[in-house]
């Protein structure tokens, strides 16, 4: 089932299909679990508790995840993954150390295994529940979003890891309680100083990369506990999340390792407070005539309209459009909001039709012909500095070329940076107008005026 919700959710027409399947996994699995604890509460008292313990368990946390799902905003999905992973890192290190204090009766090498799957174990639930904790407070805008610039901070990582493979070793040799309470505290700090140390322009690879931690951190509880389905469901996560942490890497023209060094937020050795000169503005009713002209628009939406909520009056933008007979299509760059498919989830939301929601490579080559870009809330992923300039933080980032169409409106509330805090020279741009406001309320004018 779990195998079959990845695959539905890899296609807009499946992604509905993909989520059933994996509610359906997940019923299975808890209904498996509980005729387990079932049984053995027949039999013995201790198995009795169990099952009180579960049922509590399963109706605290049934009840906190609908309260959850019903009162959040699609904007704030990102930092609630955030939040979500990191209760499975908490769950490993729990029971990593239930695997310490309830020693299984092993000798030789088995044990050595044990004790290795326990350290392990700890150690990686440990650095996602911290790491997720800063992502989620990043996200939420709880903390500064600029990246944490500590002297040796990658000789801080590098030593965190080699003490953590030092203390392996003893701990295998000789399982002292104290190594254990070490290697914790330990993990605790890497994972706070790694996602701390990144920027906000890298926050969908964190969110994937936390992702795959929580995979393989419930794989490291799932050898703890002899559970294959734990192990199986935490291999086919680890691996998925490693793999889109690949592609959102990919996307953004960084390594993994350049993601974990700090990647985008470091200051740029120069052109930092470089003069652009001055922006134009345009009303919108100047947009709407723009638009009634336009033999084709391409619309390419950020963070800021998930913010604003536009996407319902946007995507009205559109279909009024193409009923006057404009060729109108979304440009969505893959790591465009704070999540990926981000931008594809809201669009969908809004009844857009999928077949005009195209990816960066469908639209890039095809922006020089457009006759009106809009930029809807999105700042670094459409930055000339990408291309253009060498001492960009975000130099060599992949980005939707939108200055090379005839005209461009972007839609934002100030002149400020985006969320990784870089300038952006396109507002400058002869060929490009600012219409300032909040999106949702200047999509709204400009279809009263069309």
């Amino acid at each position: 089932m779990f195998i079959l919700s990845l695959a539905g959710l890899s296609q807009h027409e499946k992604a509905r299909a993909g989520v059933l399947y994996g509610i359906s996994g997940m019923a299975l699995a808890l209904a498996a679990t509980f005729w387990l604890t079932v049984q053995d509460a027949w039999g013995s008292e201790p198995g009795r508790a169990g099952l009180l313990v579960l049922v509590i368990a399963v109706l605290v946390g049934g009840a906190i995840g609908l309260w959850r799902a019903r009162v959040v905003q699609m904007t704030g999905i990102p930092e609630l993954i955030a939040l979500l992973h990191s209760f499975v890192g908490l769950a490993a290190v729990l029971v990593g150390w239930n695997g310490h204090l309830a020693a299984p009766d092993l000798s030789g090498s088995l044990l050595a295994v044990h004790h290795a799957e326990v350290f392990i174990g700890v150690f990686i639930g440990a650095v996602t529940f911290t790491g997720s904790i800063v992502a989620f407070l990043k996200l939420s805008a709880r903390m500064k979003s600029s990246p944490l610039m500590l002297p040796g901070k990658n000789a801080i990582n590098l030593g965190a890891l080699a003490a953590f493979v030092a203390l392996t070793v003893w701990y295998v040799n000789d399982s002292a309680l104290w190594l254990l309470v070490v290697v914790t505290i330990l993990a605790l700090g890497l994972g706070w100083h790694l996602v701390a140390s990144i920027g906000g322009g890298d926050m969908p690879v964190v969110v994937s990369m936390l992702n795959s931690y929580s995979g393989w951190a419930a794989a490291a509880a799932g050898f703890l506990l002899n559970n294959d389905l734990l192990i199986i469901t935490g291999a086919l996560v680890g691996s998925s999340g490693a793999y889109l942490s690949y592609i959102m890497c990919k996307a953004m023209n960084r390594s993994f390792l350049a993601v974990i060094a700090g990647g985008f937020g470091i200051a740029a050795p120069t052109g930092g407070d470089a003069d652009y000169g001055e922006h134009q503005e345009i009303s919108a009713q100047a947009t709407a005539e723009l638009l009634s002209r336009a033999s084709s628009v391409v619309i390419t939406p950020g963070y800021g309209m998930a913010v604003a909520q536009a996407q319902y009056p946007v995507a009205e933008l559109a279909h009024r459009l193409r009923e006057r007979g404009v060729d109108v299509r979304f440009g969505i760059h893959p790591v465009a909001g704070r999540l990926p498919g981000h931008m594809n989830v809201l669009l969908a939301e809004a009844k857009v039709p999928y077949d005009i929601v195209l990816e960066m490579d469908e639209i890039n080559d095809d922006l020089g012909k457009t006759s009106v870009v809009l930029v809807i809330g999105a700042n670094d992923t459409v930055n000339p500095a990408a291309a253009e300039d060498p001492s960009s933080p975000i130099a060599g980032m992949p980005v939707l070329r939108v200055w090379e169409a005839e005209n461009v409106v972007v839609f934002k509330r100030s002149m400020a940076a985006g969320y990784a805090g870089v300038q952006n020279p396109l507002f400058y741009r002869e060929n490009a107008q600012m219409l300032f406001g909040d999106a949702k309320q200047r999509v709204e004018d400009i279809l009263r005026a069309l």
